[in-house]
């Protein structure tokens, strides 16, 4: 085996809340685990809903080197202009090409190799998008020829989805990471051809809420069945994360391990 890559994923970071955080311990979290490259969600940072220039800016100055996102980062119409710009923010790739942005990226690290990231969007209980499964063969054809060390940021509603498209393509890409329902799973592993797979990371927000909504707000939501403002939570704030190492000649993953900062009593 070749040196490998540490790869570092925060899962969707919530607000104010999951951003103080992540400014305090992923610091920390880089040097534990001698990170070569660090993946973020940022599509809720700006109080839930998208991402500012600013907030991009300050995970980029922490060592984030790819910012992904899904469904909400399109609530934020100034956001546009950040997406045409910005190469290392990702929106996901099956949206219309229409749409500004890009929907994958190939990060050059110099001696440590390339690693290519997709981001992807579910169909289920979601928005009628272009297909996942045909929108990620597509990028694999497109950034095998550079690199195999290939992360996948599948940002979906239903389980089944995300696993169904990791064992599709299971072998091809080094790892596909669930995100969007803000709820850590307790799946990590490694696929039996090298793909390294968790359904989804979890929030990394306040956890005294519902999905990092104010418990009232939500509470009213379901029981009214009418709409109330989002307020987004404030407290018992965690990280989710993964780390995953992956050989940088083959791409294969050979180890996954999940991280949830304080962690659950």
């Amino acid at each position: 085996m070749s040196k490998p890559i540490n790869i570092f994923f925060v899962g969707d970071i919530n607000g104010k809340p999951g951003l103080t955080l992540v400014a305090t311990i992923l610091k920390q979290y880089l040097q534990k685990y001698r990170i070569d490259f660090c993946i973020v969600n940022g599509e809720n940072t700006n109080q839930g809903k998208s991402i500012t220039d600013e907030e991009a800016k300050m995970l980029f100055e922490l060592g984030v080197h790819v910012i992904t996102t899904g469904n909400h980062i399109w609530d934020r119409w100034q956001v546009k202009t950040l997406l045409a710009k910005e190469r290392n923010i990702l929106r996901p790739l099956n949206y219309p090409r229409e749409n500004p942005g890009y929907g994958f990226v190939v990060y050059d690290l110099k001696e440590k190799g390339k690693v290519g990231v997709v981001n992807l969007q579910g169909r289920t209980y979601m928005q009628p998008i272009d297909d996942p499964f045909k929108s990620a063969e597509w990028a694999h054809a497109k950034i095998e020829q550079e690199t195999k060390v290939i992360i996948i940021d599948m940002h979906a509603e239903a389980t089944a989805e995300k696993m169904a498209l990791a064992w599709h393509l299971d072998g091809k890409v080094s790892a596909l990471i669930g995100t969007h329902t803000h709820i850590p799973t307790a799946d990590a592993r490694i696929l039996p051809k090298g793909t390294a797979y968790i359904t989804d990371v979890g929030m990394t927000g306040p956890y005294d809420s519902v999905i990092g909504m104010k418990k009232e707000i939500a509470i009213k939501r379901f029981q009214y069945q009418t709409p109330h403002k989002f307020e987004l939570a404030e407290h018992d704030v965690r990280m989710c994360a993964v780390y995953i190492q992956v050989d940088a000649e083959t791409g294969k993953a050979s180890k996954i391990e999940q991280i949830i900062f304080p962690g659950f009593l």
